[in-house]
């Protein structure tokens, strides 16, 4: 059994309409000393009437289920009780689906493949009011960020992919080899880039991509 320094047994909920789902989840906080999943919940609508019964320190929420879907679920546990700790656990890792989570009052997310070690870290940050990110979440909010500000800058589609290519230091013949674009064309897209971006050279147009795509 593993232990833990805090002497609170956390009381989970799982929110999942597949059972094999909620009975892993179960098994693996199982084994932890500070861990209690104390209800399962098939659907939304059932997790809300559990709730005060139960009352959970931490609800893990899949967001796609029948009837009430995972985000409405979310924004009612969290009108219901704002200290509750709410992770939300998808197979999916899209920058909207996370943001709208996280608008919807979730404390974190998690991909279903997170392993128990991770899980359990992540009940007891969000049962402290703690954010918790799976690499893959944090890593598309970060993409969300840089399409939005290239969104912002105005860039066309193709001049989204040359600036890629620009961040990454690739000469003109390069971008024009592996995108199949005459040397001509590709020369007036990094010159369409340098302006919406606001950069004099195209050293600085490649550090402001690069920033803008780390999420910096």
């Amino acid at each position: 059994m593993n232990s833990t320094t805090d002497t609170r047994t956390l009381n989970v909920m799982v929110v999942d309409d597949h059972d094999l789902l909620r009975e892993g989840v179960a098994s693996a906080l199982a084994s932890y000393d500070d861990m209690n999943v104390v209800v399962g919940a098939s659907t939304g609508e059932q997790a809300l009437s559990l709730l005060d019964h139960h009352e959970p320190h931490v609800v893990l929420v899949d967001l796609i289920m029948p009837g009430m879907g995972g985000i409405e679920a979310i924004k009612r546990l969290r009108s219901r009780q704002e200290t509750l700790g709410i992770v939300a656990l998808s197979s999916f890792s899209e920058g909207d689906q996370i943001r709208a989570a996280i608008e919807a009052g979730a404390n974190g997310y998690l991909t279903k493949s997170v392993d128990a070690e991770s899980l359990a870290r992540a009940v007891r940050s969000a049962a402290a009011g703690q954010g918790v990110f799976s690499p893959e979440a944090t890593a598309a909010l970060a993409t969300a960020k840089a399409r939005s500000e290239e969104a912002t800058w105005g860039l066309t589609e193709r001049e989204a992919e040359v600036a890629g290519f620009v961040a990454q230091g690739s000469t003109n013949a390069e971008i024009a080899h592996r995108l199949g674009l005459s040397l001509f064309t590709v020369k007036n897209h990094v010159s369409h880039i340098l302006a919406k971006v606001g950069a004099q050279t195209r050293t600085e147009a490649a550090a402001a991509i690069i920033r803008s795509r780390s999420g910096g």
